[in-house]
């Protein structure tokens, strides 16, 4: 029988019970595919992080993201958190870890200040891509809104993806707060959607001065709702690029408020030659240890 030691940490919060939980294995080689979703299913987080030997040894590691029912090929705040836990663990407070995925390479830059490691910021490993658009009237049916709190002026409600796909949706700042998943219409959609695969993650939006307001909801991965999604804002950083005239952008996310887990993401999006780019960074504050035999 075999001891596995587990941590986690808050991520997208400079305190411990804000932000996003997140639970990281740092020495999980052994571990076969079925026991690490079992037990990301068992922590019931909204990824747990197995981290191992990467396959280069320029690489830091080979990190494999879990949510409650599948292997993620990208996600931000696992990157964000499992970067931030494990400079811990070797007392390192700058410098860039670069963990393989099955999106591909991330590099994570560790963030520091006063001398003290305060959390860690990535770029998202592929530009922006654009799939499907949505009828209004669907969106709204799995948000429990009606079709007027959808805002659609500046583009629909469409699929989009920097790593891992979500449905960008804007809505007003009034349907934000009143938001709901309605289960049977997230099952119903997804049906009617071959091309999605089972997977369907709404991600909606609203304005509010120079920051956004967001919510992330994916009851048919088991998450009712996600208190901080890196992936989904740095999509959708990419793509308020993409609409406007600008070759950089630069803002400030908030999400989690209706949770009571506010967090907060530092966005970026740039225009390379291969498309458009996006990244995601913020705090994180350590809360558990633990360990399990197997």
């Amino acid at each position: 029988m075999a001891e596995y030691e587990y941590l986690t940490v808050d991520v997208f919060a400079a305190y411990r019970f804000g932000g996003n939980p997140l639970a990281i294995f740092p020495r999980a080689l052994g571990l076969d595919d079925w026991t690490m979703q079992a037990l990301s299913a068992e922590l019931n987080y909204s990824e747990t992080t197995f981290v191992m030997p990467p396959a280069d040894p320029a690489n830091t590691a080979l990190v494999r993201i879990f949510n409650r029912s599948s292997e993620m090929p990208f996600a931000g705040h696992p990157n964000v958190g499992t970067a931030f836990a494990l400079a811990l663990e070797k007392g390192r407070r700058s410098g860039t870890l670069r963990f393989e995925q099955r999106a591909g390479l991330v590099e994570v830059r560790l963030t520091e200040r006063g001398g003290v490691l305060t959390g860690a910021e990535i770029d998202a490993p592929l530009s922006l891509r654009l799939m499907e658009t949505f009828p209004v009237e669907d969106v709204a049916a799995c948000l429990s809104l009606s079709a007027g709190d959808i805002v659609a002026d500046q583009h629909p409600p469409v699929r989009a993806s920097v790593g891992v796909d979500f449905v960008l949706v804007a809505v007003t700042p009034e349907a934000l707060t009143k938001a709901s998943p309605d289960l049977g219409a997230f099952r119903r959609l997804a049906g009617a959607r071959p091309a999605l695969g089972g997977r369907l993650s709404m991600f909606l939006y609203a304005l509010a001065g120079t920051e956004v307001r967001a919510r992330m909801f994916a009851p048919l991965a088991g998450t009712w709702e996600d208190p901080a999604t890196g992936s989904a804002n740095a999509a959708l950083a990419a793509l308020r690029l993409h609409l406007s005239g600008a070759d950089r952008l630069q803002y400030e996310a908030v999400q989690g408020v209706e949770m009571g887990r506010e967090s907060r993401l530092s966005l970026r999006a740039w225009r390379t030659p291969e498309g458009v780019r996006a990244g995601v960074g913020g705090a994180c504050a350590s809360m558990f240890r633990g360990s399990v035999s197997l």
